[in-house]
């Protein structure tokens, strides 16, 4: 008999032609169970839909519960669609970590980017970076059942006491004998350390990486990025950012450890963010430096890899087909790249002299001006210097981690077509991959928009 404090699933829709239309299931019906088995979430559904033979408890619309025995291909899906991917709540972050972003937001912000996720299955499925703290024993063992791999883990520091301290968490410490459990289990991990000036960098970063080699291969990669400071930092830990000299030290540490693996393990194994590098003003990392690119969504080797792509691009385009006639456009850029994009659009110049693209670093005075990446500006911010150019040609260019997730809406809930209307242009959202960027560009120019 099935239990009764099974959990529930509406069903939301249920696509056509599939398995669920065709024994009866309608939207608005709820799933019960599966062969008498609980499902917590999609891990549990997918795993117990695989079958070839299944039983689906299903409560109807009126009230009724029917058991729908279903014979398919093994892995067939059922073709239902409920609410959301996951098919449960978000697991909480409860840790109070000093370097936290979402504790550095301003007020009045819409509720949902205040939510501190921690879930171990969004690590798997969208690449979310979790600390393990916020994870029942159950769930560990549900991570190894499913063999969820790879996981990306926030290590930030393997000293139990830093680490402690770093997450406000006295059950923090215990990163090392987690990452074994999970490296013996079979899964692949990517770490992050989110470096803190005096706080985990210096001898302490040298220690886990140190520490944290012992996992080769089983970590990937390790990434090092440099907290990010705003301005909404009343009654939280004080902290500093990397400037010049302290970036060079940061790169010095890694590069030597870089060396030591490369010619040990054949890896590079810990990879800096361009920040360093740019701050420390110390030359990009060359394309073949990144070993594929493991962790391009951390800000480890984007510009890099964009220059790659558009120099490629550039040599392969046939220009004799590209018309000549004049087109200007503007670019939005955080300040931290402004050089980079003007390199970049140099590049493009030589082989394009007709088309003119101007680059505008637009300064972050929403989240503070230590703020200088380009996916956390705003449009009130990129409005505030736009306006003060003149003729900024016939279309802007926003770059499209701007955004949010499947939305046309920028961080300050500014939507693109305020934004456009403000300005009185059209506004174009553009890859962040070189070769795209530039088949982009062109087809405006050919277009005249």
């Amino acid at each position: 008999m099935r239990d009764l404090n099974y959990k529930e699933h509406k069903i939301m829709a249920v696509e056509p032609e599939s398995i669920a239309e065709e024994v009866g299931i309608e939207a608005g019906d709820t799933l019960l169970g599966i062969n008498e088995e609980n499902i917590q979430d999609v891990f549990d559904y997918r795993y117990l839909i695989a079958d070839e033979e299944i039983t689906l408890a299903i409560r109807k619309a009126n009230g009724e519960e029917w058991a729908i025995e279903i014979e398919k291909e093994y892995g067939e899906d059922l073709g239902l669609v409920f609410e959301n991917s996951l098919m449960d709540e978000l697991i909480r972050c409860r840790n109070k970590c000093l370097f936290c972003f979402i504790d550095q937001l301003p007020p009045n912000m819409r509720e949902t980017v205040y939510f501190k996720d921690d879930d171990w299955r969004m690590s798997f499925l969208n690449g979310n970076y979790i600390t393990l703290t916020n994870m029942a024993e159950t769930d560990m063992d549900r991570l190894i059942k499913y063999h969820l791999s790879p996981i990306n883990i926030s290590i930030h520091a393997t000293s139990k006491e830093i680490r402690e301290h770093m997450l406000t968490n006295r059950f923090a410490g215990d990163i090392i004998s987690q990452i074994k459990r999970l490296v013996e289990a079979g899964i692949e991990i990517n770490g992050q350390i989110v470096l803190c000036k005096g706080i985990n960098d210096g001898e302490v970063l040298d220690q886990t990486i140190r520490d944290l080699s012992a996992f080769i291969p089983h970590i990937l990669s390790l990434t090092v990025v440099p907290v990010g400071i705003s301005k909404f930092r009343e009654g939280l830990a004080s902290l500093k950012g990397f400037d010049k000299e302290s970036s060079r030290e940061v790169i010095d540490i890694i590069h030597s450890w870089q060396n030591y693996y490369l010619e040990k393990m054949k890896t590079r194994f810990v990879f800096a963010a361009d920040e360093f590098y740019i701050k420390g003003e110390v030359p990009l990392p060359t394309y073949e430096e990144y070993e594929d690119f493991p962790v391009l969504d951390n800000g480890v080797g984007m510009a890099t890899k964009f220059r790659h792509e558009l120099l490629e691009a550039l040599e392969q385009k046939d220009w004799s087909k590209v018309s000549q006639k004049p087109f200007k456009a503007s670019i939005v850029t955080g300040c931290l790249t402004e050089d980079f994009m003007k390199e970049c659009v140099q590049l493009l110049k030589e082989k394009c002299p007709s088309l003119t693209l101007e680059v505008y670093p637009v300064s972050n005075h929403f989240f503070g001006e230590e703020i200088t990446v380009t996916g956390l500006l705003t449009g009130q911010d990129i409005l505030r210097t736009l306006r003060q150019k003149e003729n900024l040609g016939q279309v802007v260019l926003l770059a499209e981690n701007m955004l949010k997730c499947g939305e046309n809406i920028l961080l300050d809930d500014y939507s693109i077509e305020r934004l456009q209307e403000e300005l009185r242009l059209p506004i174009v959202i553009v890859p962040n991959q070189g070769s795209l960027w530039l088949d982009q560009i062109i087809e405006l120019k050919e277009k005249q928009i």
